[in-house]
């Protein structure tokens, strides 16, 4: 596969800085309480990871895998493969995603784990794209804002590839 040369939307430098600033602002506002992270697979595996690092509670962790891409194209149909494995009632919960942007995955999410009626449920993603909203909902914590451009990299793949590039790169139309 003939992969796109990345051009560099935000930096890996200040990723890693953003990425410190909301671990930090999610340990203040949950100070002195657990809090159960849940990210959604594939792509906010990364995103994730450095994020739990940044955060200084005791936290639980669990992922829930959801897909509306095929390809580089959202099909518009919000896929759940997978269910929690720890239970989150009465817990704080904290949905992590690389990426927010139609929000039909997170609406369909939020709507499954408030059935198993959690304490406080709030949403932290790395990219939100606004522009793209179908959906009343917002991240409670935000990266970045982005243009409607296609995204890739820290997590976000390329066709199934380019995750593991330290910046998050854009396709130019």
């Amino acid at each position: 596969m003939k992969l796109p040369k990345p051009k560099v939307l935000i930096s890996e430098r200040r990723i890693r800085k953003r990425v410190a600033e909301l671990g930090n602002q999610i340990s203040s506002d949950y100070e002195d309480q657990d809090l159960t992270v849940i990210f959604i697979s594939t792509g906010a595996v990364i995103f994730a990871s450095d994020l739990v690092r940044n955060i200084s509670l005791p936290i639980q962790i669990d992922s829930i895998s959801a897909s509306s891409y095929t390809g580089i194209k959202s099909s518009g149909r919000v896929k759940v493969d997978s269910r929690l494995k720890i239970d989150i009632r009465g817990k704080n919960v904290l949905i992590v995603d690389d990426i927010l942007d139609s929000g039909r995955t997170l609406l369909k999410i939020m709507g499954a784990l408030k059935r198993e009626k959690p304490a406080d449920i709030r949403i932290c993603v790395l990219l939100d794209k606004a522009s793209k909203r179908v959906g009343q909902i917002r991240p409670d914590y935000s990266g970045f804002s982005i243009p409607d451009v296609f995204v890739y990299g820290y997590g976000l793949d390329y066709d199934g590839y380019c995750r593991n590039l330290p910046c998050v790169a854009f396709l130019e139309k």
